[in-house]
């Protein structure tokens, strides 16, 4: 079966779930303070065709696990991608609550990600444990909260996204 073929059906008109988990700009007094790399995401959605729904979150386990089955649950929501709390520091916590909820883990999407900002980055990439997977028959993906890794994820998930939606329903 051709790639073509196989991509054959997929839905075109989505709508993905964009969180920023943050601890300093869920904080923020700052109302001029901006979320550069959920801005990136929205973007490239909209560049892409698809909409989304911004939503911003702290980096506490219970709220990030109370936001990611508000948007699970919401019929509307085709896929979701979180940014930030992808590192080694003791808070984040976005990779393991959302590690923790996936019926399956796409390792690919990480080590791609990874394979990719080494160009850019080089070994400092070990630090990032950016993970995708499938909770409740949606794509989820983990960006870290870098802009430039923002970018890197945005081109690996765009031309899948249609395809890994609909293998997820199924």
């Amino acid at each position: 079966m051709i790639p073509s073929e196989h991509k054959k059906n997929a839905p075109v008109e989505l709508t993905v779930g964009i969180i920023t988990i943050s601890d300093s700009l869920y904080s923020s007094k700052e109302k001029d303070r901006d979320d550069v790399s959920g801005d990136i995401i929205q973007k490239r959605m909209e560049e892409a065709g698809f909409s989304s729904e911004r939503h911003l979150c702290p980096d506490d386990e219970k709220k990030i696990r109370a936001i990611l089955w508000e948007l699970l649950d919401n019929s509307k929501i085709d896929a979701l991608i979180t940014t930030g709390g992808t590192g080694i520091a003791s808070r984040d916590k976005t990779i393991d609550v959302v590690s923790s909820l996936f019926d399956k883990k796409l390792p690919g999407f990480g080590e791609l990600l990874r394979r990719k900002s080494y160009d850019q980055i080089g070994t400092s990439v070990i630090l990032t444990r950016s993970t995708a997977g499938i909770i409740s028959q949606k794509p989820v993906f983990c960006l870290p909260g870098s802009p430039d890794s923002v970018e890197i994820g945005s081109e690996l998930i765009i031309p899948e996204l249609p395809h890994l939606v609909k293998h997820a329903r199924e």
